[in-house]
């Protein structure tokens, strides 16, 4: 439980400030609207300890032992007990456990007591919190499992399908400074004799030397230009400007918004199925897509079906998702299956998303050759064209 440091409003304005004990931020905003009191600003003074947010093969694991455990028949805090003493989890994931179970023992619910740490997802607690009110946790956190361990899978895919790409450009660079440093100086006294250069052997000459007499300078330019894109990148208008590129540029728009749709629908699918309303599912699940630009879209549809607008037709116009995932939507209200069809569109586009990655990495792997070629080949031309030209010269002479 932690102590909060607040200041409220209540409906005339008046400012009210205080110390209390609540689960989390959002339990001392409810507790204080019992009191029709309107929280401003909380502090924590415990300065509880910050943990790092849980991935998705670390929530699977969780969520598939704790349904396995309540279904059986032990109670919530043994569950998260022996959870927490299990073997083969860091220090910090376990250290979360146990504070978890602590707060359960003091009487805090489970979503509250997540909620506090700060490193479960809004999807999880959410789905956790619809639970507890259903009294079908167990089913929850199963569905919860299925879900994390399709999205670690996703991603594993993905990464595991760049990797090969990955080296050839790794060993593209490699070799270009393999050759430019250590190759091409070894040419450097035949060059020396030779009246003139072509301008490729040149900057390849001026290149080699700045590497070879100042690397430290070349690893600061780099250190400072890889600092300068996380930083431009990190502002907001540029970071929704790249999420904008993401589904547009050529080739990878589609895989991406394949990827978009099949989350979006699975994670809607998981809450609305959980039991919480569709506004509110459709809230937390367009914070789960991962893309900046396609999640502030969502605005306006949240607006649109508070107003009574089909879910479907909201979603028909948002750019970053599929229009198969309206028309599949659509389907599902007129039936009244909507939790149905969202699972069966997002096992389709996950399937998709397989062979979309398979595809572009098809696609990317002649592409990375032909660029180590043209790469390899022009330091080749600059090193071999001036010996060329010179024994030219001696022959016509």
């Amino acid at each position: 439980m932690a102590r909060f440091k607040y200041v409220a409003k209540d409906m005339s304005g008046k400012v009210h400030k205080g110390t209390v004990e609540a689960a989390s931020e959002n339990a001392l905003t409810q507790q204080l609207r019992e009191e029709n009191l309107y929280l401003v600003e909380a502090k924590d003074l415990n300065g509880a300890k910050k943990h790092k947010k849980l991935k998705a093969k670390q929530l699977a694991a969780f969520c598939r032992e704790l349904s396995t455990l309540l279904a059986s028949g032990v109670t919530l805090v043994r569950a998260l007990d022996i959870i927490s003493e299990q073997e083969g989890m860091n220090k910090d994931e376990r250290d979360i456990y146990k504070d978890v179970l602590q707060d359960l023992k003091r009487g805090i619910s489970l979503s509250d007591a997540m909620e506090s740490k700060e490193c479960f997802p809004d999807l999880m607690i959410g789905m956790i919190r619809s639970g507890e009110g259903s009294g079908n946790l167990d089913l929850v956190t199963q569905r919860l499992s299925i879900q994390y361990e399709k999205d670690y899978k996703l991603t594993q895919q993905v990464k595991s399908a760049m990797t090969y790409p990955c080296i050839l450009l790794v060993l593209c660079v490699a070799i270009v400074i393999l050759i430019v440093t250590f190759i091409l100086p070894q040419f450097q006294s035949l060059f020396d004799q030779m009246e003139s250069l072509p301008m490729i052997t040149n900057i390849l000459i001026a290149v080699s030397n700045f590497l070879v007499q100042k690397w430290y300078i070349a690893l600061l330019i780099v250190a400072v230009i890889v600092a300068l894109i996380r930083i431009i990148v990190g502002i907001p208008s540029v970071r929704r400007g790249v999420d904008w590129l993401k589904v547009h540029m050529w080739g990878f728009g589609k895989l991406f918004k394949v990827v978009y749709t099949a989350r979006f629908a699975r994670t809607l699918s998981s809450l609305y199925s959980s039991g919480m309303p569709l506004v509110s599912a459709v809230g937390v699940a367009a914070k789960t897509i991962g893309n900046g630009y396609v999640e502030s879209q969502f605005d306006e549809v949240i607006t649109m079906v508070r107003g009574g607008v089909p879910l479907s037709q909201g979603l028909r116009e948002v750019d970053g998702l599929l229009k198969k995932l309206s028309s599949t939507i659509l389907v599902g209200e007129e039936s009244g299956r909507l939790d149905v069809m969202l699972d069966s569109i997002a096992e389709t586009l996950e399937s998709d998303a397989e062979q979309a990655t398979k595809r572009m990495v098809t696609l990317l792997e002649p592409i990375l050759i032909i660029f180590m070629a043209l790469i390899v080949g022009c330091i080749m031309i600059g090193v071999m064209l001036p010996i060329y030209q010179s024994y030219s010269a001696i022959e016509n002479a």
